[in-house]
C-alpha cells in the first residue's frame, strides 16, 4: 500500500447528527430537547435561527439515502434523537420515532451502506434537564435505559454503536462556558457532567452489549494536540493544563481508570475545583468507565496553541495567517492528526480507531451554472487523509474515516452561517446540490485511493 491508497477493508463514510439535520422539532410525537429550548433564547444563536426545520431530514430521509448511495460511501454515521424516542427522556416510548429510525436503517442496508449509530449527540430531552440534566446521576441511568431500548429495536441490524459524541463539548461548552445548550456557566457542574457522561457511557455500553450480542460499542472524543506558543515556562505549563483538561480528562479514565493526577494536584490552576472534581465519583465508577472499548472514535479538526493568560491559565493564540483558517477560525493543520494518532498509540492501550469526524467550514456557494467549487475543502480533506494514512503506515489501527458532514446543516450556536457539507443546502427550498468535494470524495471512497482522478462535476 502506498501512502495514497487505503486497504480494501478501510471504511469511508460521512457523518451527521439528529439535532443538526432532522428538523421536525414538534412532529411525530417528538419531545422538546435542550437545543430546542436553548435556540429559543434571545442571543443564543448567532443568526437567530433554530433547528426547528434544519435540513428537514425527518421528511426527506429517502432523498438523503439516495445521496449517500450516489456518494459511494461504505457507512453512514448518524445519531438518534433521544427526545424523539422518549419525549420525556424515560417512560413511554414514542412509536413514531422508533419507526422512523427503523425505516432509515432498513433503507441504508438496502443501499449497501453500514449504519453507525450514535446514541447521544447533545440533544438531551428537556424533561430530564428540568430535573438537573447531566449534573444528576439519575440521568446516567436514564441514558442506559434509553440505550437498551434503542438496541432492542435496531440491534439486530446495527452492528456499530457509539455512546456519546464529544463529552468535552457537552461539559465545557454547555455547562462551564455557556456557549452550548443548556447554556450554564458553572465549573463545578461541568465537572459533575463530565463524570456522569463517562459513567453513562459505561452503563450504556453494557446495556447495548447485553441487548445486542453482535454489537461493537465505543465512544467518540474530540481530541487535539496542544502546543505552547513559546518555550517560556508559563506557556509550557499552560499547554500541560489544557492538554489535561481537553484530552487526558477523558482518555485517562477510559484507558487508565483514573483522572489525571497532575490536574487533581494542581491547586494553582484549579483551586478547590480539584476536590470538587471527585465529589461525585463513587466506589466502582472508574472501574466501570475503564471497561474495554470495541473501538474509539476520534474527531479532529485542528490543533490548539496556548500561552499563559494573566491568571496563569491557558489562553489560545493564533499563529497562522487569516487565509489559512477555515470559516470557523480554525487553523488548517493536518500534521496534528498524525501526531494525535501516534500519541494515542504510544501512550494508551487503544482499541481499533475510527476518525469519526473531520472536515472544514467554507462558505462556497453555487455559481451561475449551479456548480459549487470548494477546492479548499478538497485540499483540507486530502491533506488529513494523507496524514491518517501516514499514521496507519506506522502501525496505528485506524479502520475508517467519516467526513463531516454529508449536508450543510444547523451548526449549533452558529446557526446556518457555517457550512461543512459535501452537499450545499438551500435552507429555504431544501434543495441539495453536490459540491465539487462530493464528486471528489466519491472517487476516493469508491477507489480507496487519494490519487483518484476519475471525478468530475455533473
Amino acid at each position: 500500500m502506498t501512502e495514497h491508497r487505503f486497504p480494501e477493508e478501510f471504511i469511508f463514510g460521512v457523518a451527521t447528527s439528529a439535532a443538526q439535520i432532522e428538523g421536525g422539532a414538534r412532529d411525530a410525537g417528538k419531545g422538546e430537547s435542550i437545543w430546542d429550548r436553548f435556540a429559543a433564547t434571545p442571543g443564543a444563536i448567532a443568526d437567530r435561527s433554530t433547528p426547528d426545520v434544519a435540513c428537514d431530514h425527518l421528511h426527506r430521509w429517502r432523498e438523503d439515502v439516495v445521496l449517500l448511495r450516489e456518494l459511494g460511501v461504505d457507512a453512514y454515521r448518524f445519531s438518534l434523537s433521544w427526545p424523539r424516542l422518549f419525549p420525556d427522556g424515560r417512560g413511554a416510548r414514542n412509536a413514531a420515532g422508533f419507526e422512523f429510525y427503523d425505516r432509515l436503517v432498513d433503507a441504508l442496508l438496502a443501499a449497501g451502506i453500514e449504519p453507525f449509530v450514535t446514541l447521544y449527540h447533545w440533544d438531551l430531552p428537556q424533561a430530564l434537564q428540568d430535573l438537573g440534566g447531566w449534573g444528576e446521576r439519575g440521568t446516567a441511568q436514564a441514558f442506559a435505559d434509553y440505550a437498551a431500548a434503542a438496541a432492542s429495536v435496531l440491534g439486530d441490524r446495527v452492528r456499530s454503536w457509539t455512546t456519546h459524541n464529544e463529552p468535552w463539548c457537552i461539559a465545557t461548552l454547555g455547562h462551564e462556558q455557556g456557549m452550548h445548550a443548556p447554556g450554564h456557566r458553572d465549573p463545578r457542574e461541568a465537572l459533575r457532567v463530565a463524570h456522569h457522561l463517562l459513567l453513562s457511557h459505561a452503563w450504556a455500553m453494557d446495556a447495548v452489549r447485553q441487548t445486542a450480542s453482535q454489537a461493537e460499542v465505543g465512544i467518540v472524543l474530540n481530541l487535539t494536540p496542544v502546543d505552547p506558543a513559546s518555550s517560556d515556562p508559563g506557556d509550557l505549563e499552560a499547554a500541560r493544563q489544557l492538554d489535561g483538561l481537553f484530552n487526558r480528562w477523558f482518555l485517562d479514565p477510559l484507558f487508565r481508570g483514573s483522572y489525571p493526577a497532575d490536574l487533581l494536584a494542581d491547586r494553582v490552576a484549579w483551586g478547590d475545583l480539584a476536590e470538587a472534581a471527585l465529589e461525585c465519583v463513587l466506589p466502582g465508577d472508574l472501574r466501570a468507565i475503564a471497561a474495554p472499548l470495541d473501538f474509539l472514535g476520534v474527531n479532529y479538526y485542528s490543533r490548539a496553541v496556548v500561552t499563559a493568560g494573566p491568571d496563569g491559565r491557558p489562553q489560545s493564540v493564533r499563529v497562522t495567517r487569516e487565509d489559512q483558517l477555515t470559516d470557523m477560525g480554525w487553523e488548517v493543520y493536518p500534521e496534528g492528526l498524525e501526531r494525535l494518532l501516534l500519541r494515542l498509540q504510544r501512550e494508551y492501550p487503544i482499541p481499533p480507531l475510527y476518525l469519526t469526524e473531520n472536515g472544514a467550514a467554507y462558505g462556497d456557494a453555487p455559481d451561475g451554472g449551479g456548480r459549487v467549487a470548494d477546492q479548499r475543502r478538497i485540499d483540507y480533506l486530502r491533506a488529513h487523509l494523507l496524514a491518517a494514512r501516514r499514521a496507519m503506515a506506522q502501525g496505528v489501527p485506524l479502520r475508517g474515516y467519516f467526513a463531516w458532514s454529508l449536508l450543510d446543516n444547523f451548526e449549533w450556536a452558529h446557526g446556518y452561517e457555517k457550512r461543512f457539507g459535501l452537499y450545499w443546502v438551500d435552507f429555504q427550498t431544501q434543495e441539495r446540490r453536490p459540491k465539487d468535494s462530493a464528486h471528489w470524495y466519491r472517487a476516493v471512497a469508491t477507489q480507496k485511493a487519494l490519487d483518484a482522478t476519475a471525478w468530475q462535476t455533473t
